[in-house]
């Protein structure tokens, strides 16, 4: 009996090492996602690609690789992740700067994101989400000694966020760069740097934001149909009106899902940025408390493993991940209510985008690695 129990002994500590509650949360977010998507995009594929399941079969293909990597990066070595951390940030740069290079980079809507590889396309944007988090945990923990000195331990992290921030915004893409930068500024926050470092950055900062908002006409065009709802109810306003009309129409209960009908042709581009109206239409607002739920969970758990650890790597690294893909879903359903101007951020696990998708459970998978690693073997 005793030589079973000690055979079996190991498997039970494998199991335990991770948090269920963090991996059922991904798993059903990533779930009702793909429901969601093929409920909100059908309509939308059927007309304009003939094939109702155009863009579920790629969403679920990501979906199967992104969960595969998940598993792979929640147990892979972290300390082997930071000996590469400098090659991956150069390449990161690299794929970004490929989106200008004519042939590879690929033109959507006056804006030159992707890359194209073969039959897929990649945004490398949401590689430098996964990334930059990486490199500032790292570098903040190399430094952690050096912090007061702005040349020796300020400057090399900002020259990286600041390029970063310049390769995104010069692809028109002035949310995702806006984004990105605020997010670090998060984990500079975390790892202590000085108030006084913050408040001469806000000064620079802001003056530059309002140039760049005001120096092209489509973001000044949002920020007024934002103040302003019927100042161009048919234009720029016309997403948002239709949206948040859409997300009343679920009521307390919903529609049921696929019975949505203001996702046929109500709004534009439904599942891509705005696919939380098709949600709320059909889940309702006792759908929206569930997903906030499992938001909640997601976050409370990627915050306790970070708080859980000594290393000072790994609790920048979960906290600056999991922030980020805090901050993007509250950003996405702000921007989708109406409570923010109109940017160009997916919903993490829900838009249509394999990008962002695999992106997303690669963070994730690395969340919950740093909450695998501190959890205690089982040795009773």
């Amino acid at each position: 009996m005793s030589k079973n129990w000690n055979m079996e002994k190991p498997a039970i500590a494998f199991r335990s090492r991770y948090d269920h509650w963090y991996v059922i949360a991904v798993l059903l977010l990533v779930g009702v996602g793909i429901v969601t998507l093929y409920s909100a995009s059908y309509a939308f594929a059927e007309r304009f690609f003939h094939d109702r399941w155009y863009f579920i079969v790629r969403q679920t293909v990501y979906a199967a690789l992104g969960l595969i990597a998940f598993f792979i990066v929640s147990w892979f070595p972290l300390e082997k992740i930071r000996g590469v951390i400098m090659p991956l940030v150069l390449f990161t740069m690299f794929l970004c700067l490929l989106t200008f290079v004519p042939a590879i980079g690929v033109m959507k809507n006056g804006a030159s994101r992707w890359i194209r590889i073969g039959p897929w396309t990649y945004q490398p944007s949401e590689l430098v989400k996964l990334v930059l988090p990486l490199y500032l945990a790292h570098i903040f923990d190399k430094k952690k000694d050096s912090l007061d000195s702005f040349a020796r331990g300020i400057l090399p992290p900002a020259v990286v966020t600041v390029i970063f921030f310049v390769l995104i915004y010069c692809q028109n893409n002035f949310s995702m760069a806006v984004f990105i930068a605020v997010n670090a500024l998060v984990l500079f926050f975390l790892a202590g740097i000085k108030m006084s470092y913050f408040a001469g950055t806000a000064v620079m900062i802001l003056p530059v934001s309002l140039l760049l908002i005001l120096t092209k006409e489509h973001r000044l065009r949002r920020v007024l149909s934002f103040i302003w709802p019927e100042w161009e109810p048919l234009g720029a306003g016309y997403q948002v009106r239709s949206s948040i009309l859409t997300i009343r129409s679920g009521g307390f209960w919903g529609k049921g899902i696929g019975q949505g009908t203001r996702k046929i042709a109500s709004v534009p581009e439904i599942q891509s940025d705005f696919i939380f109206a098709s949600y709320a239409e059909e889940a309702g607002f006792i759908g929206i408390i569930l997903f906030l739920v499992l938001i909640a969970v997601f976050a409370i758990r990627a915050i306790d493993a970070a708080l859980k650890t000594a290393d000072t790597f790994k609790r920048l690294l979960a906290m600056g991940l999991g922030t980020t893909i805090l901050s993007q879903t509250v950003v996405n359903i702000a921007v989708v209510s109406g409570s923010i101007p109109t940017t160009g951020i997916p919903l993490p696990f829900f838009s249509a985008g394999g990008s962002a998708l695999t992106t997303t459970l690669v963070m994730a998978g690395l969340i919950a690695n740093v909450g695998k690693s501190e959890a205690p073997n089982d040795r009773g």
